[in-house]
């Protein structure tokens, strides 16, 4: 047992290594911001945002009109949030590497979902994924955070 401990936590780290070295820009901490980090790559890649160059307590990113975007990320079925940013961004991500993005939408949306709840705007709440998934199907697309053409060296996909 101690040796898959080595093994895995030794894999980890190579792949924390190899995500610094592609995105220098985030740090990739294994004690807390590791997912969130990921989650803020995966949506400077795949949506038309700029990431903050410093983290905030809350937003991670801007549209190119200036609307301000948190992200948050999880490998669980809820994801937490604090802030009523003009945009949330969530990502639930598979341990095969695959991720889906479950919310997409002005924060003002899940707020009047949620706006009644004990709590709200202080502490970190959960909500659940698949809450955020029936919010984030009822977005109108021109008010969603735009996702980014994705060119590789074949063309557009």
């Amino acid at each position: 047992m101690r040796q898959a401990i080595t093994e895995g936590l030794a894999l980890i780290f190579q792949g924390i290594a190899r995500l610094r070295e592609a995105f220098p820009n985030r740090a990739f901490t294994i004690d807390g911001r590791l997912v969130g980090d990921i989650g803020e790559v995966i949506a400077a890649l795949e949506y038309d945002v700029e990431l903050d160059n410093v983290s905030r307590p809350d937003h991670d990113a801007c549209t190119r009109d200036g609307r301000l975007v948190q992200i948050k990320t999880t490998f669980k079925d809820s994801l937490t949030f604090k802030t009523c940013p003009d945009y949330d961004l969530g990502f639930k991500l598979y341990a095969d590497g695959r991720h889906e993005e479950v919310f997409n939408g002005p924060g003002r949306v899940t707020l009047r979902r949620y706006g009644g709840r004990k709590g709200i705007g202080t502490p970190l709440l959960s909500f659940p994924v698949g809450e955020l998934r029936s919010l984030s199907a009822q977005v109108d697309p021109a008010d969603r955070v735009p996702r980014r053409e994705i060119v590789h060296q074949n063309g557009v996909y």
